[in-house]
């Protein structure tokens, strides 16, 4: 099944392109749209939403076209603006509300809709409070939770972790999987910042300058390398020492070892070593490729 599709897809402005004849599929589950700022992800969901013509090409949302039905589009499809976009003085509830009962629902159920997605989020005990007084993080949540108060087929996130703390950060991630796994809503999240995407989506899109760097599933993204990462509490220069002695290719990272995979044998060596040095293993585990590595090698699409 496939939840969008670009084909040729291109917006030019006066002094910039921010899409290039970019053509990508995206399926079910959650996918990230990765890309630095200025790459083209906020102007991408802006004409899959019909918010925006493109210069030229064709994209289709849920089997619908963006130029042709852009509110039939709007009407099934969530969107979280990376801008704050949240009038002051209104409450949670209120905004909330307003946005179930523009997308249709009849009141009752548009304030049934709102409480269970502001308890969903985690504002349930602060939803009657003027929004003008919420942190950074609760207005995210808030944003959020509109997206999804008129049950949508798919939602467009645009930078949802923008401005958060890590544990904000955390607790925003951890929302986002939810609604993909928990809820059966397809995601669109875009970030620009790799590490995120690589812990929440199915499926990865990267994009620089408007063009198409790779799409993958995430498994894809994260294969498996020829080293073993190893970590011990004390001791890493010893270990290092010891196992380059024993004819090991190995180099330092941070507080880890990696150690290149040459046999199976490898791993005995390091666990022997580990014992024989009388150190406290951390954790040894097969090396992975991650997703800040498509950016240091030749495009692959």
């Amino acid at each position: 099944m496939t939840i969008l599709a670009t084909e040729g897809l291109s917006r030019r402005f006066p002094r910039v392109t921010a899409l290039d004849r970019l053509t990508v599929t995206v399926g079910p589950g959650v996918t990230g749209l990765v890309g630095a700022n200025g790459a083209g992800k906020s102007t991408l969901i802006k004409i899959l939403l019909g918010l925006l013509e493109p210069s030229e090409g064709a994209a289709q949302v849920l089997g619908m076209d963006v130029t042709a039905q852009g509110a039939e589009i709007r009407r099934v499809v969530g969107y979280m603006p990376e801008h704050d976009c949240l009038p002051p003085d209104l409450s949670a509830t209120e905004f909330t509300v307003h946005l179930a009962r523009m997308s249709g629902l009849p009141r009752t159920a548009a304030r049934e809709r709102a409480a269970d997605v502001l308890r969903h989020v985690g504002l349930y005990e602060e939803r009657y409070r003027a929004m003008g007084g919420y942190s950074t993080g609760m207005k995210q949540r808030v944003k959020l939770a509109q997206a999804l108060v008129h049950d949508p087929k798919l939602v467009f996130l645009d930078e949802p972790t923008n401005g958060l703390d890590p544990q904000g950060r955390d607790e925003m991630l951890a929302l986002i999987r939810r609604i993909g796994t928990e809820f059966g809503i397809s995601v669109l999240v875009t970030s620009h910042l790799l590490g995120e995407l690589e812990r929440i989506c199915d499926h990865v899109i990267v994009i620089d300058g408007g063009t198409l760097l790779r799409s993958s599933a995430i498994s894809e993204f994260t294969q498996t390398t020829r080293t073993v990462t190893v970590e011990v509490e004390e001791g890493r220069d010893v270990l290092a020492a010891h196992l380059a002695g024993l004819g090991e290719t190995v180099t330092a990272a941070g507080r880890t070892l990696l150690v290149e995979v040459r046999a199976p044998e490898t791993y005995d060596t390091v666990r022997d070593a580990v014992c024989d040095l009388d150190l406290s293993l951390i954790r040894m585990e097969q090396g992975r490729q991650r997703i800040e590595d498509v950016f240091r090698e030749p495009a692959d699409v």
